[in-house]
């Protein structure tokens, strides 16, 4: 019997941010080992808050809780933002990667902008 998929992962902006995330582990290892408590470890655990925030905020049930999970995944985002630029000024990422790589945040980043302002809209229509 096939396990029916948790709420939070219909999302596609949890889908796209798990992509990332995976994306984000796959180029990471090729960072030099003396990164591996410093910016492979920073950029890997904000690549995972993305979702996690993501799916807690849905899970919680209530809209404040959800936008403010939301803005918290917002922020890892951005986070990870920096730190790919970090890591492609470093050399550690090839430009392929780094170029796939934010094309990725900006896909997140757009479906979390969209999220939060359709659950803002219906938080303030009149009934």
């Amino acid at each position: 019997m096939e396990k029916e998929l948790k709420a939070f992962r219909k999302l596609i902006v949890w889908q796209r941010a798990y992509e990332l995330t995976l994306m984000m582990y796959k180029a990471s290892e090729i960072f030099p080992k003396h990164e591996m408590f410093g910016l492979t470890s920073q950029i890997r655990r904000a690549a995972v808050s993305i979702e996690s925030n993501i799916a807690e905020g849905y899970a919680l049930g209530t809209t404040p809780n959800y936008l403010r999970h939301l803005n918290i995944s917002a922020g890892s985002l951005a986070e990870v933002e920096c730190q790919i630029e970090i890591a492609h000024d470093l050399k550690y990422l090839p430009d392929e990667t780094y170029d796939k790589l934010t094309e990725k945040t900006r896909e997140v980043g757009y479906l979390l902008s969209r999220l939060k302002l359709s659950i803002e809209n219906n938080t303030h229509k009149k009934p």
